[in-house]
């Protein structure tokens, strides 16, 4: 399995694109915006997609996935939670004022603790972790990758102060939900830069007085 990080748009959001090279097969996570660049990408590894997954519907994370599935006739999935923010005004003018489309609708979606099979090569586990937004997700890929979106950050956590965030609910997703994962596991954050789990446990400002990870 390798992992490939494309940093996109105005905020610098981290698109994620999970293949195998055995069987030339992708998911694309996060594509918030540069499509074209994301999609040269693809075609130089000879990949083919199969599906787009966001760890949340923000439209500064979805603002190339019309591009992209128009382009590859590929779905799109995210968890239900998160499918407001399509018909959301507020939502729809954050898109314009930092120069993005909005979110799409999406095909399907996607619940706890189920597996997306891209190949035999690997496995993702899908976490609910709602705080950032209600339908925030994170993807553990193979048990040992772990993509928290905007839920989890070197050194910090997501935002709470946009419509559907709750600060409280997102420090239990980690504590219950995230630090509960094996030290090891390497954290691909939704903007900025790889930490671990171990990492976060001992030095987050946000979450190191949390009982039991002091």
């Amino acid at each position: 399995m390798k992992i490939e990080t494309i940093t996109v748009g105005p905020i610098d959001v981290n698109c994620y694109i999970l293949y195998c090279e055995r069987h030339k097969a992708a998911i694309i996570v996060d594509p918030g915006d540069s499509s074209r660049r994301i999609i040269d990408f693809l075609t130089s590894r000879d990949l083919a997609p199969k599906l787009i997954v966001n760890t949340h519907c923000h439209p500064d994370h979805t603002g190339a996935v019309a591009a992209i599935t128009s382009h590859y006739e590929i779905p799109f999935l995210c968890h239900q939670d998160d499918q407001w923010m399509v018909n959301d005004e507020g939502m729809i003018q954050l898109a314009h004022y930092y120069g993005l489309k909005p979110t799409p609708e999406n095909d399907a979606v996607v619940e706890d603790g189920e597996n997306i099979d891209l190949c035999d090569d690997f496995r993702i586990v899908v976490i609910h972790t709602p705080g950032h937004t209600p339908g925030g997700i994170c993807l553990l890929a193979n048990g040992r990758h772990l993509l928290t979106g905007d839920t989890l950050f070197q050194g910090s956590v997501g935002r709470s102060d946009l419509k559907g965030g709750n600060h409280d609910q997102l420090l239990r997703s980690i504590r219950e939900r995230l630090f509960t994962l094996p030290d090891d596991v390497i954290v691909y954050p939704g903007h900025g830069d790889t930490s671990t789990i171990g990492f976060e446990k001992e030095h987050n400002p946000f979450l190191r007085q949390t009982e039991g990870f002091a």
